[in-house]
């Protein structure tokens, strides 16, 4: 503990962010930049360094939260970068990104402001690319197992890393053009620079790990001799099934999935970008967001760069409480309380209102003659049974409206289920053991192997979760593939399949 009374006199002071009139005009990410490093070790110092320190269990990845807090307190950037890397292979993702139930589980949020955990995990990773402490990390010898990651975002990226660095031969296929999932193409660059990730895959690269994007593994490569390639297979093809609607109107034109818009966004602002259709462009239009989720604020901070007419965010659960309910006691991870996005902030300094419509369900979606969205028809709901109130019946204009009503689970190609030996647990992931290990489907092809060797990372098993889940995830698995491969393994495993946070 670097000082004992630094809880009680320094106040907490978050990093700051771009005003929110002039990040609006342009892609950049929302913060200045690197934030002062006397800010970041000031409040770094208060942590309480806790006996019981409920932040590790708030962090799936059980980061070391309170070793580099001291680390960072006194200015000693490298060894922090090295106590961080030493349980998140992406810090740098999960300090922009993850939404810090670590901050909620920390002892100070139990009457107070918790330390500000993810701006300093940020400001320790930044430092670290910034000094050159991020190098690659080859195996000294290589292992003579091969392992096939399928899909490359955090969870997979994270599984690749680990067994690379293990040893073994690893080759990650990714059936979009470009590697990274939906750190890629699902997270616009205002909330990460792709910059970051980008560096990310050059470093395994470096390491050894190969990557073949635009192979779709069950179409574009067989997944029989895939499995038979490899001594064993990580299937992490993350939650991309959206949820859709039932309600009258829902065929017409101008209603889309969040992720077709996010991505139509991403594809404009890459290294070669591809303009965005008109159908999908929120310029100039009356946009309307079903879903109150981070999907749904990604997708008004796109709009409002899009430069929209309007844009209104419908969330059916009702406003939240400003603190902890009863039933939400401390240090249960993450409760539901009021909180605003960056998105949110540019909508009020824009139109001085909040855009979000709480406890609000969509009734229908009326069009014009020639069959285009004009409307989106709602109604007020009771908070606890959500039933519709009468006469709270509104109209939104909206010739656009984007579905963020999350996701189902994962793409079920048969061609890829079927020879892996995939089968589906009643939420509709990929069912497996707690240590990662597929469970065999009674579908199995007759030419395929059982499911030995197969094992399923990040939203494919967990269903929709966290960036900090999916790493986790990442890293639990590849020490369960090692294990498989080799009878023993070396490699951490942060959590079980089973594991939850703190309740």
């Amino acid at each position: 503990m670097t000082d004992p009374f630094g809880f009680l006199h320094i106040p907490r002071r978050p990093a700051p962010s771009r005003p929110p009139d002039e990040r609006v005009g342009d892609w950049h990410e929302v913060y200045t930049g690197q934030p002062l490093l006397t800010v970041v070790s000031a409040q770094a110092r208060r942590c309480m360094d806790c006996g019981v320190p409920f932040c590790h269990g708030g962090c799936p990845l059980g980061n070391l939260i309170p070793e580099w807090n001291v680390y960072a307190a006194h200015g000693d950037w490298a060894t922090a970068s090295e106590r961080l890397h030493a349980t998140n292979n992406f810090p740098e993702f999960t300090g922009r990104l993850c939404p810090a139930p670590c901050e909620d589980a920390c002892v100070l949020a139990l009457t107070g402001e918790p330390v500000t955990i993810k701006n300093i995990e940020q400001a320790i990773a930044d430092q670290a690319w910034a000094r050159g402490f991020v190098r690659p990390l080859r195996p000294p010898r290589p292992s003579g197992h091969s392992v096939a990651v399928v899909g490359s975002g955090p969870a997979g990226l994270a599984a690749a890393q680990q067994l690379t660095r293990a040893g073994h031969a690893v080759t990650v296929y990714e059936r979009a053009d470009r590697v990274g999932g939906l750190l890629r193409y699902g997270i616009p660059d205002f909330k990460m620079s792709k910059d970051r990730l980008d560096s990310r895959i050059a470093q395994l690269e470096e390491e050894g790990t190969r990557f073949r994007p635009g192979v779709d593994v069950g179409h574009d490569v067989d997944a029989v001799r895939l499995r038979a390639d490899h001594g064993a297979v990580i299937v992490a093809t993350g939650a991309t099934e959206p949820r859709d609607i039932d309600c009258p109107g829902r065929e017409l034109g101008g209603i889309h999935h969040a992720m077709e818009y996010l991505t139509a966004a991403n594809r404009s602002a890459g290294p070669s970008p591809v303009p965005v259709p008109s159908v999908l462009s929120a310029r100039g239009k009356d946009v309307v967001i079903v879903g109150g989720g981070d999907t749904g604020s990604d997708c008004l901070g796109t709009a409002l760069r899009q430069d929209a007419s309007s844009v209104v965010q419908m969330d059916i659960n009702p406003l939240p409480d400003k603190g902890r309910t009863a039933d939400e006691p401390w240090p249960l991870v993450h409760p539901r309380v009021y909180r605003m996005s960056h998105a949110h902030e540019e909508a009020c300094t824009r139109d001085g209102a909040d855009p979000r419509s709480f406890s609000s369900v969509t009734v229908r979606f009326d069009g014009d003659g020639s069959g285009q969205v004009v409307a989106v028809v709602l109604n007020e709901v009771e908070p606890r049974t959500r039933r519709p109130r009468p006469g709270t019946t509104r109209v939104l204009p909206a010739q656009l409206v984007l579905l963020a009503l999350g996701f189902r689970g994962p793409r079920h190609h048969p061609d890829l289920t079927g020879p892996l030996g995939l089968a589906t647990d009643p939420g509709g992931t990929f069912a497996r053991t707690p240590d990662f290990a597929a469970l065999s489907s009674s579908a199995t092809t007759p030419e395929a192997e059982e499911s030995a060797g197969v094992f399923v990372a990040g939203d494919a098993g967990r269903g929709p979760s966290l960036v900090v889940w999916a790493i986790a995830e990442g890293r639990a698995a590849a020490a369960a593939a090692d294990r498989y491969l080799r009878g023993a393994t070396e490699l951490p495993a942060p959590i079980r399949a089973t594991d939850r946070p703190l309740a």
